[in-house]
């Protein structure tokens, strides 16, 4: 009988091969045995017949799901390429291309599973029958159309559904959704607004390029008018019926972005990220995958998406780190857009204000063609930083005296003012006045914060939650009281010092919720609120007009991390959150508060700016041989015993140095990781490092093999990570 290679999602690193009647396409889903379970599997290969006994019985594919493969050779050859970069499991890199009700076995279908409103629902919301509250929203967002039963479920509880239906005042419906397929005959929504000199040079590289493969690095400043050189260097694309593909970093720049392209062109545009229903993205992956949508945007698994005419890849704020996946299959979707844009032979363009030091190194090797825009858009001055000294000044909710005056001074002018405390909660710490002793999650070994809003103490490491307790465990004491600054104590802080002055919170805790950001940054950029108050999610990319000045608290801890990458990732945290003042008529300022005024990062910041800042870095990489001037790769292992994660790490650097001599190979550790304890696991680390990357990649693939042999690595939870961005 004919052998079909399956890869099955285990994490093994091999295919498996089973019987069947007849050879399968490769890219086509099959339902297989695998010892007691039955997985969901993707043909790799095909042998004609098993011409050898090998004393093994094969067992035969189930079923296979699919008439025709459901991946390009693309799609195909990008996951060969995942798989031996990464060094991960195949069958794991194929589940992880695949949107999760492929995963699950479920058929592709055309059309949408939605709600819709009954004649009497109908009458009933006309008429205002029903009583409650939850009810009547939900009957109104029907009113118009039918709405994709997932987005009704992120809406609304299960028991409003449920009690509506039971009421027969709604019902399930299938839809198929109208969109646009030829979109190369758009017409412009809005007129094309005059490119500067700067931004014209841009547009023109990228399009004198054609459609062959090229990266471009767009290096802009902040405010520079990066999107709109996206837009007019994608309409020839569009013209061509060609299709494009964008990765945005966050959830909360998705919503904008899609509507900017949405307002230029006229046309669908498919979105793809995590706050949408399984089946809303399978449906949008379908589309791309069908030709039916010219322009998709997503965050960093849309990378995936397949395209039947791809004709471009941008990556907007390629230096983001949420790019990075952080579990599983350790992929970075700037690197991955890079190989897939190379097999696809489409542009590739790279967008950031503050570029990763990897991306500037090959600019300015000639590796990718550099584009630089160093003015802001439509006349808007640059924001000017200033250090502000708060070395024994007295702190009002964390802010010196000065300071204080300098945010009034904008606000009495009408003007918005930005506040960014990267510490959400109320406090980080709770700890007795009598005895000294911190309030501490037991399976991390470090304190809580305490949430008043929710009366709680949280474990922001593991997730571990708890009351506020009464008394010390220690002493016993009751004189327990909240160490340090968060953004609700900053919040209520502010409010008491500026009772007549509007203001929102922007956290993770505050915007829970489908669109709760969306509804925010709309509300902020209506005017509603004057005084904005954030965490690391306010610096990413947002347009806010009529904010002039932006301060930032408590920086000083990113000063003196352990980390080699923490000073650039500083230095773009803190020319991000600067472009989010000034960018309209009205200048814009940025204090930073510390105690470290003389510091060197932050003088350099402040005097020459993050171009010069990067270049520096660069520099200082080099001459200690870190990346981009080297590769790197980190093993963590983590185990409820502490000697029992040291000793396997001990083994495998003795794995690896059996073999360092032949790759040139450096080993560092084990090390603790900056976290070292999480949910009761003790966490250690391995990096390897060689000055070449194939020689690292060689090193691994002929050590591998032995470490997974080792009897503790069945015993130990342990990862393999592919140039790492941190070491948390």
């Amino acid at each position: 009988m004919p052998v079909v290679d399956v890869a099955v999602p285990v994490p093994l690193k091999q295919s498996f091969s089973y019987l069947h009647d007849t050879p399968v396409a490769t890219g086509v889903r099959v339902k297989v045995p695998f010892g007691n379970r039955t997985l969901i599997g993707v043909v790799i290969g095909n042998i004609e017949t098993q011409t050898e006994d090998t004393g093994l019985t094969l067992k035969s594919v189930i079923e296979v799901l699919d008439e025709v493969p459901l991946f390009d050779p693309t799609l195909i050859t990008l996951a060969n390429w995942l798989a031996k970069y990464y060094h991960h499991p195949i069958g794991e890199v194929w589940s992880t291309l695949m949107p999760v009700r492929l995963r699950k076995g479920m058929p592709l279908t055309d059309k949408l599973d939605a709600f819709t409103l009954t004649e009497a629902g109908q009458d009933a919301l006309e008429q205002s029958l029903v009583r409650g509250k939850k009810q009547q929203l939900c009957l109104a967002s029907l009113a118009d159309e039918p709405v994709e039963e997932g987005e009704i479920k992120q809406r609304f509880s299960p028991a409003v559904i449920k009690a509506l239906s039971e009421k027969a005042l709604i019902q399930t419906v299938r839809i198929k959704q109208e969109i646009q397929t030829d979109w190369a005959s758009y017409t412009l929504q809005e007129t094309t607004p005059v490119a500067s000199t700067e931004q014209a040079v841009a547009i023109a590289g990228v399009n004198q390029n054609g459609t062959e493969f090229r990266t471009f690095l767009l290096e802009g400043v902040t405010g520079s008018g990066k999107t709109e050189v996206y837009l007019q260097v994608i309409a020839p694309v569009l013209k061509a019926n060609r299709q494009v593909l964008i990765l945005v970093p966050e959830i909360g720049l998705t919503p904008q972005t899609v509507g900017r392209f949405e307002r230029r062109f006229g046309i669908k545009v498919g979105v793809l990220h995590s706050q949408m229903s399984d089946l809303a993205r399978l449906q949008v992956w379908q589309q791309s995958r069908r030709g039916e949508l010219g322009i998709v945007i997503g965050t960093r698994s849309a990378i995936f998406t397949p395209m039947v005419r791809p004709g471009m890849i941008i990556v907007d704020e390629e230096h983001d780190e949420s790019f990075k996946q952080q579990d599983g299959l350790r992929y970075h979707a700037r690197d991955l857009a890079v190989k897939r844009a190379q097999t696809e032979n489409v542009p590739l363009l790279l967008g950031s204000a503050t570029p990763s030091l990897e991306s500037l190194n090959n600019a300015l090797a000639k590796r990718y063609t550099h584009l630089q825009l160093s003015e802001r858009a439509g006349g808007a001055s640059h924001t000017q930083l200033k250090v502000l000294d708060s070395r024994d000044q007295p702190l009002q909710a964390g802010i010196a005296p000065g300071l204080l005056s300098v945010m009034r001074s904008h606000l009495q002018q009408g003007n918005q003012v930005l506040v960014f405390l990267n510490r959400r909660g109320y406090a980080p710490a709770v700890l007795c006045h009598h005895c000294g002793q911190t309030v501490d999650c037991k399976s991390c070994e470090r304190p809580f914060t305490y949430h008043k809003s929710q009366g709680r103490l949280q474990c922001h490491h593991c997730g571990a939650s708890k009351r506020m307790p009464n008394q010390c465990s220690a002493c016993h004491s009751t004189s327990l009281q909240t160490s340090g600054l968060g953004t609700e104590q900053l919040e209520q802080g502010l409010g008491e010092l500026f009772p007549d002055i509007k203001q929102v919170r922007i956290d993770s805790d505050a915007v829970r919720g489908k669109d709760a950001l969306v509804t925010r940054l709309d509300e902020i950029n209506a005017r509603k609120y004057q005084l904005l108050i954030g965490t690391q999610i306010l610096s990413k990319g947002h347009h806010f007009p009529h904010v002039t000045l932006v301060v930032v608290l408590d920086c000083d801890g990113a000063l003196f991390s352990a980390d080699f990458r923490a000073p650039e990732k500083f230095a773009q945290l803190i020319t991000q959150l600067a472009g989010r003042a000034g960018r309209a008529t009205k200048p814009g300022e940025m204090y930073i508060q510390t105690d470290n005024p003389g510091h060197p990062l932050l003088q350099e910041l402040i005097h020459n700016g993050f171009a010069h800042f990067a270049r520096h870095a660069l520099h200082e990489r080099k001459m200690a041989n870190l990346p981009p001037y080297s590769a790197q790769a980190v093993i963590r292992a983590e185990a409820n015993a502490a000697q029992q994660v040291h000793t396997f790490l001990q083994q495998v650097k003795q794995a690896f140095s059996d073999h360092s001599h032949q790759f040139g190979g450096y080993i560092a550790g084990p090390l603790p990781c900056l976290i070292e304890k999480r949910q009761g696991r003790f966490r250690f680390m391995l990096l390897l490092q060689c000055s070449q990357r194939a020689a690292l990649h060689n090193w691994i693939a002929s050590t591998l093999r032995q470490v997974q042999s080792l009897p503790l690595a069945t015993r130990v939870r342990w990862s393999l990570d592919i140039d790492p961005v941190d070491f948390s």
